[in-house]
C-alpha cells in the first residue's frame, strides 16, 4: 500500500479534514492499543497513518496562516477607508 499523496488532502473541504483528523488519530490510538496487547497485525500501517497525519496537520495549519494573513490585509482596507471619510 503506497504512502497517501498530499494531492488528494488539498481537495477537501475544512469540515472534511477536520474529520479525517479526528479519524486518523483514533486509528493511531486504536493501533497503539493493539501493540500494547500484542495484537498489532500490521506494524507498517503506523508509518502510514502518522504520514497521513502530519499531511492533514500540514495543510490545515497552511489553511490557517492563509486565513489570519488574509484578515489583517481586510481590517487594514477598513482602516484606510475610515481615515479617509474624516
Amino acid at each position: 500500500m503506497p504512502l497517501p499523496k498530499i494531492e488528494e488532502v488539498r481537495d477537501l473541504s475544512d469540515q472534511e479534514l477536520e474529520e479525517r483528523i479526528v479519524a486518523t488519530k483514533k486509528e493511531l490510538f486504536q493501533l497503539r492499543f493493539q501493540k500494547a496487547t500484542r495484537r498489532l497485525e500490521k506494524p507498517h500501517q503506523f508509518k502510514h497513518l502518522r504520514h497521513r497525519l502530519a499531511q492533514l496537520m500540514t495543510i490545515e495549519r497552511e489553511r490557517q496562516l492563509l486565513a489570519a494573513q488574509e484578515a489583517p490585509e481586510a481590517e487594514v482596507d477598513t482602516l484606510d477607508d475610515s481615515a479617509a471619510e474624516e
